[in-house]
């Protein structure tokens, strides 16, 4: 009877994980194809290989790298420079295959940075540049850029700058439903909100508009396709804007560590942060060659873990190999490719909200007066005014300072880095 109990509590929490999975992967694809302009077959490719590769990514983390049930999964941050760097090339007069091209080169370039910065340990540097007010900057930069993609598309914003009256209607609805669920809702009604508004609006959404789109079944080779962005090319700015982009998104690893810490009643030592590195590194290059957005552990698992408290290995590996097996069958992973862009946006417009008490919860406790305010403020505003600036006004902007400064995250957070590791606010503080 005992074995019977742990195997059914090890396969409901495999299926917890799964879904988890599931949930924070299958919206990015999507956003991506329509970005970079591809076809209703490519981007179920994309959908097959973004299953699998998280599935991998998860199960190789869990097994040689940091050795925890943490989910490696398509970051907030490359998805955000991603989508910009798209839109930044259209306004600046490159063709999105160019764009895309030079983009894979850069994932790749940023992917070895982050391989070297684990073998030789370097993370102990990023640790240090990286303190709680920079991560600060870059939550709140990261959540306001990616609210912003999310708010275009749940609105269904035409490329006239029109809103979609009945389509924002419906993603308006699923906003307040999940933010219900998530605020007031028990047990498995907020575990599983995200994955309940994506059912409920997805339903709502053929009900009301039809299909968002035929359902085409991909065959192997579009599966296993690479380069589908563009034929490798070379750009130094966007070569630039990778390898920074690579190296920030380590912070990723910093704070997901330093809040599972607590969780695990573990202190995470210099080998667990190497090999975690090597390994979000190598499927950061592999991002780079099949058109992927890089990985790195994901800070709301810790969320996920408080709640159901799932701190066992097993289910999330067992998660891990159902989820990476599900993208290789093209009939189930053409039928989530289906799913409707406005539906998946407003569903993780509600998610993406934690980013931001992520970065109040950096700063929590500490102290500001009008000189320390600086710290956070300059860099915070930079960010968020340039976000602001239509990107064609860069265009006259030579080419590696184009791709730099057009960015606002990115330039946010250069300047709280060397804010933080320039002036000696402690003594301002007082």
């Amino acid at each position: 009877m005992y074995k019977l109990k742990e195997t059914t509590k090890t396969t409901l929490a495999s299926l917890q994980w799964l879904s988890f999975l599931f949930a924070n992967t299958v919206v990015i694809p999507l956003s991506v194809g329509e970005a970079y302009q591809l076809s209703p077959i490519e981007i179920s490719g994309s959908m097959a290989r973004s299953f699998v590769f998280t599935g991998l990514a998860c199960l190789m983390q869990a097994l040689f790298g940091h050795r925890l049930p943490l989910m490696e999964g398509q970051t907030g941050l490359w998805w955000g420079v991603i989508l910009s760097i798209a839109s930044l090339g259209i306004s600046s007069g490159k063709s999105i295959v160019e764009v895309g091209g030079s983009l894979s080169v850069g994932i790749m370039a940023g992917g070895a940075a982050i391989i070297l910065f684990g073998t030789f340990g370097l993370h102990r540097m990023l640790k240090k540049w990286f303190t709680p007010i920079v991560m600060a900057v870059l939550l709140f930069l990261l959540a306001s850029q990616l609210i912003d993609i999310f708010f275009a598309g749940m609105t269904g914003i035409t490329s006239t700058g029109k809103v979609q009256g009945p389509v924002a209607l419906l993603s308006v609805f699923l906003v307040i439903a999940v933010s219900i669920l998530t605020i007031a809702g028990r047990g498995s009604l907020s575990n599983f909100s995200i994955l309940i508004g994506i059912v409920i609006g997805w339903v709502a959404y053929v009900l009301l508009f039809g299909s968002a789109a035929k359902i085409v079944i991909p065959r192997f080779t579009d599966m296993t396709e690479m380069f589908v962005w563009g034929k490798p090319s070379f750009d130094f700015g966007i070569l630039a804007a990778g390898v920074c982009t690579g190296l920030i998104n380590t912070s990723n690893a910093v704070a997901t560590f330093r809040a599972a810490e607590p969780v695990f009643n573990m202190s995470i030592n210099d080998g667990a942060y190497r090999r975690s590195f090597i390994w979000s590194g190598i499927f950061t290059v592999f991002s780079g060659i099949f058109a992927l957005v890089p990985y790195a552990p994901y800070t709301s698992s810790i969320g996920f873990l408080r709640t159901t408290r799932l701190y066992e290995r097993a289910p999330f590996i067992i998660g891990a190999v159902l989820f990476a097996v599900l993208g290789c069958v093209p009939q189930v992973v053409s039928f989530f490719s289906t799913l409707p862009l406005s539906v998946g946006d407003a569903v993780l417009f509600v998610a993406y909200l934690q980013l931001f008490g992520s970065a109040l919860g950096n700063i929590e406790g500490m102290r500001f007066n009008f000189k320390s305010i600086f710290r956070i403020a300059l860099p915070t505003l930079v960010g968020l005014a340039i976000q602001a600036t239509p990107s064609g006004s860069f265009a006259d902007i030579p080419g590696f300072m184009h791709t730099i400064l057009s960015n606002g995250m990115l330039v946010g957070i250069i300047i709280a880095v060397i804010l933080e590791n320039t002036i000696p606010w402690s003594r301002l503080e007082t």
